[in-house]
């Protein structure tokens, strides 16, 4: 819902009715996660994607009668048969849509949400979408985190239900993840019957980039198009300056070891923070990397430089105390081997090995691997893999 959430404010700040189809589960390879929402508004337009153009019309034509309706639907789309106008997903997927009717009366707190949102604020909206109870169906709570607990907007009927689904909000809150939850008609934690689609609505996850050089702008960019706040951070003032780093969030100057030190202390480092070092000078990078390494909760630390410069840093690291577990979290030479040479295709090497981290992909070639796309079930061809291009053999660093 947050790609589409502007234009769904502004049909809903106006007094209109839409229809709002979101996709709340996916199996095999369906193409877009739970959460990805399309509008029908008043005047007919579509906005947003469910599918990327599989079942778009179906869940158009859809949203249109519950808009006129007022009764939500649950509907599953899975494969295409050999009829060319059959209805379902030609990858094989399977998807799941929720297709409710939206405007002021029905949904009175998606203005705050929207605030929230907007904000960077942490909320989560959870919808019950099946229940044995037709009056049950389409009830929300509002969940924004107080400290250790959280604090519930609404009701799903019952105080049970109401605490099942707080818990795992906050869970859901804390992974940045989208979800549906299943439970008994009473929010049983053992049982079946209603399920609940929330939406995590967290800030965007953190790329901390050390190191203002020419690469650092090329990560910037490919951060911040992957939907991280980006944050560069040198302690160069002559380097470190905002019209060097125009796609960056925000630009530091500080040595970088005391500002992640100083961030981890204020709580502003998760699971989801990626740390990406590229001076590849040992009276930056060690002392970084000390502080970086310690962190259980970061996601990803890279370190950019030679395999000579790594084989030295860690001979540094391991010098410096840490242990052979703390180094091996390291990811250097920092990125896949694409065979990158240029800035911006060694960000895209990066941004590819962060995201195989993330998801668990091997990152060889879809077309010689077996098995799901959208999934971990893959497994290697017999076919011998080749280069695109026949090119002599060269040493790369990614």
């Amino acid at each position: 819902m947050r790609d589409v959430l502007d234009e769904l404010m502004r049909w809903w700040e106006s007094g209109e009715t839409v229809g709002v189809g979101t996709v709340v589960a996916t199996f095999q390879s369906a193409p877009r996660p739970p959460g990805a929402s399309m509008l029908v508004g008043p005047d007919d337009t579509a906005v947003g994607s469910v599918s990327g153009g599989c079942v778009e019309g179906a869940v158009y034509d859809l949203a249109q009668k519950v808009a006129a309706t007022g009764e939500p639907v649950l509907e599953r789309y899975g494969v295409s048969d050999d009829d060319a106008f059959a209805v379902g997903l030609t990858c094989g997927g399977i998807l799941d849509v929720y297709v409710e009717k939206v405007h002021r009366a029905s949904f009175p707190e998606l203005g705050e949400v929207a605030a929230d949102v907007r904000a960077g604020r942490s909320v989560a909206l959870a919808t019950v979408i099946e229940h044995p109870n037709p009056a049950v169906l389409g009830r929300r709570v509002v969940v924004r985190p107080d400290g250790t607990t959280a604090s519930v907007q609404g009701s799903l009927g019952s105080r049970r239900m109401d605490d099942a689904v707080r818990d795992d909000a906050l869970g859901l809150l804390a992974q940045g993840q989208n979800a549906t939850l299943t439970y008994g008609p009473d929010g049983e934690r053992r049982g079946e019957g209603m399920r609940v689609f929330v939406w995590a609505f967290a800030p965007k996850p953190r790329m901390l980039v050390f190191g203002a050089i020419d690469f650092a702008a090329a990560v910037a960019r490919m951060g911040a198009f992957l939907g991280y706040h980006v944050t560069v951070c040198d302690a160069r003032p002559v380097f470190a300056t905002r019209s060097r780093f125009p796609d960056a969030n925000e630009v530091v100057v500080d040595w970088p070891h005391r500002y992640l030190a100083a961030e981890a202390e204020a709580g502003r480092v998760d699971a989801r923070t990626v740390v990406a070092v590229l001076t590849h000078d040992p009276k930056f990078d060690v002392p970084l990397l000390e502080v970086a390494l310690r962190l259980p909760e970061v996601g990803y630390v890279g370190a950019m430089g030679s395999r000579r410069t790594h084989e030295d840093r860690e001979k540094r690291l391991k010098d410096a105390g840490l242990t052979a577990g703390e180094i091996t979290r390291l990811r250097s030479p920092i990125g896949l081997d694409l065979g990158a040479r240029t800035p911006e295709e060694t960000a895209i090497s990066i941004a590819a090995e962060i995201i195989a981290g993330r998801w668990g992909g091997s990152g060889r070639p879809l077309g010689r691997l077996h098995g799901r796309i959208h999934g971990n079930s893959l497994t290697v061809s017999a076919a011998p893999e080749r280069p695109f291009a026949q090119l002599t053999e060269r040493p790369v660093s990614r």
